[in-house]
């Protein structure tokens, strides 16, 4: 008769989904999802938004422009009250606290609440930006998407940082700044699969972005022809204005607490009714002023063309810093990263008509482009990402060197006086520390190397099956691996032994006979988190741990206990050097 040998696919299936390769993958389909996503915001905003103007020529704005604010107001906070209220604020907060470990909602439903809720709110006319729900949608499809593949925590938050990054870049167009982003604010990690699946997500979600047609921001800055120029006696002007987009910024951030404080105290509603009382002031302030202020394409080319007076800008700033501090304190599903844009285009705008008065070289359009990334660094407190960002949406070189003034001066001066960016005093006002969190978390803090047993019993490939039972009666483990001249070859496990010995094998029969070749092992660095996702996903007892091919060490889920057991006595863990693993079971019979 002939034998029919079924293939082993295990080990093929192993080495395709460690994270590596599988991250290349997941890369590549969350940024097209995100891309997708932001897609649709932008031409979901765009089309509520052609309604809103139209109802504007047709009944007086002193009605239309608070009404919609108020429906629009109350059904967004509805949706997000009703089905996902994690997806109220910007969601940049929620998916850092997320990638520091902190326990928080982030999954589907919150990406598709956040994209409805976040839609009816812009096109309501609330003056938030659209790169804080991208940011969180990409962030909740890919968390999302890594529970639908057999991932490790340390790879799942590596990958809900690339779809947190692809949704910068396809909210801006600007994927290295969305990788940027994400190591500057959000992850603080220069890991390579870090980077590489953060650039990966951030390129393709830019590219479904451009290639829609829809990575034209409130702020389209191509639509500036003149050309900028920079001289040495411009540098006083410039370090003024990042003095001052240093010091609104951080006006800026403790405004935005002390509304979230205002709200809380003193108009304890539901979230409806806050975000439905933040478009009707919205729409009153707006049916007030002139029609300049009632789209973000007229805030654009206002800011943007040189074609205001300086009064009038400093009523844009004025105006524009008390309603989006009054609706992000509602709770309305929004960004803060583009309104801070546009206050720095106001305070950069109002700089260059001085610089302009006394010395005449450069157009305060100049100076509206580089404020924007001054005051986005004061809040965000990301001077790299903030030179980056708006040299890629300008795409002029020029314009290098006086963003890097700005944003080293305003980050400097922000610093100095309050510490950490906007989303670090937001998470401490929901109550989370970050510091503490992720200090104390032995599952992502340690590795492999820090717990590892480095003094290992192993078997020869060549131990007959009657030694291997006598070995398995002295021991107290269930597994032994088997090495070759220090080299990993396989493992058994004391229900491999026992099956064939119940069959009525021969003892005679060499361990190779039996084990399992190729076994699954982790590398010294490998995070406990990770030790702990194979052993779960496998049903094991214990890992080997090796250098290449050398074993070097094996960890146990007795080393597991002993790991949380210190950690919740609040015990630091002592680590023992790795050493060579030592063969006791060379020869025939069984070393004593």
């Amino acid at each position: 008769m002939r034998r029919i040998i079924k293939p082993d696919f295990s080990y093929v299936s192993h080495f395709l989904l460690r994270p590596k390769r599988l991250a290349i993958f997941e890369a590549c389909l969350i940024g097209f999802v995100s891309g997708l996503a932001a897609l649709i915001l932008a031409h979901g905003v765009g089309w509520l938004g052609g309604w809103r103007q139209h109802l504007i020529g047709v009944i007086p704005v002193y009605v239309a422009l608070p009404a919609i604010g108020l429906i629009g107001g109350l059904l967004s906070g509805w949706i997000v009250d009703r089905l996902a209220p994690a997806a109220s604020g910007s969601g940049m907060t929620e998916v850092k606290a997320v990638l520091a470990n902190v326990p928080s909602p982030l999954n589907l439903r919150i990406a598709l609440v956040k994209l409805i809720s976040a839609t009816l709110v812009l096109a309501a006319g609330m003056p938030l930006g659209r790169e804080g729900p991208t940011v969180q949608i990409g962030a909740a499809l890919a968390n999302q998407q890594s529970r639908w593949f057999p991932t490790s925590p340390d790879h799942r938050r590596q990958i809900v940082a690339a779809g947190a990054g692809a949704g910068l870049a396809a909210a801006f167009n600007a994927p290295i700044a969305g990788v940027l982003f994400v190591v500057e604010e959000l992850l603080q990690d220069v890991s390579g699969i870090t980077l590489g699946t953060a650039i990966l997500a951030s390129f393709i979600a830019s590219v479904v972005a451009r290639i829609s047609g829809s990575h034209n921001l409130d702020l389209d800055l191509n639509v500036i022809g003149a050309n900028t120029s920079f001289s040495a006696s411009e540098i006083p002007f410039y370090l003024l204005l990042g003095v001052l987009a240093g010091g609104f910024g951080v006006l800026f951030n403790r405004s935005i607490l002390s509304s979230l404080t205002l709200y809380r105290r003193f108009l304890n509603v539901g979230l409806p009714w806050r975000v439905g009382f933040a478009g009707l002031i919205t729409g009153l302030a707006l049916a007030a002023l002139p029609a300049v202020f009632r789209d973000n394409a007229g805030l654009r080319e206002l800011l943007l063309t040189g074609k205001a007076d300086w009064q009038l800008v400093a009523i844009v700033f004025c105006v524009q810093f008390f309603l989006i501090v009054v609706t992000y304190g509602s709770g309305a599903p929004g960004g803060l990263l583009i309104p801070s844009m546009v206050l720095g285009a106001a305070l950069g705008y109002l700089v260059g008509i001085g610089e302009h008065q006394i010395l005449g070289l450069s157009l305060a359009t100049t100076y509206a482009r580089v404020g924007m990334a001054a005051f986005f660094c004061a809040v965000a407190r990301t001077p790299i990402t903030a030179v980056i960002l708006v040299f890629e949406m300008t795409t002029d070189f020029n314009l290098v060197l006086p963003l890097m003034i700005v944003s080293v001066s305003s980050y400097l001066v922000a610093e100095l006086i309050e510490a950490g960016s906007l989303y670090d005093r937001l998470l401490e006002f929901k109550g989370i520390h970050l510091t503490k969190a992720t200090d104390l978390d032995p599952w992502t803090a340690r590795t492999a190397l820090d717990v590892m047993q480095s003094r290992v019993e192993t078997l020869t490939s060549q131990m007959r099956l009657e030694e291997a039972l006598q070995a398995f009666s002295q021991s107290t483990h269930r597994t032994f691996p088997i090495v070759e001249s220090g080299k990993l070859v396989g493992m058994v496990s004391q229900k491999d032994i026992a099956n064939l010995a119940a069959k009525g094998m021969s003892g005679d029969r060499p361990i190779s006979d039996l084990m399992t070749p190729n076994p699954i092992a982790i590398a010294p660095d490998d995070t406990l988190a990770y030790v702990l996702h194979l052993l779960d996903r496998h049903h094991l007892h214990s890992l080997p741990v090796v250098e290449g091919r050398r074993l070097v060490g094996i960890i146990t889920r007795s080393d597991i206990i002993r790991v949380e057991a210190a950690y919740l006595n609040a015990k630091g863990l002592t680590t023992t050097p790795s050493e060579r693993s030592r063969i006791v079971y060379q020869t025939r019979s069984p070393e004593t």
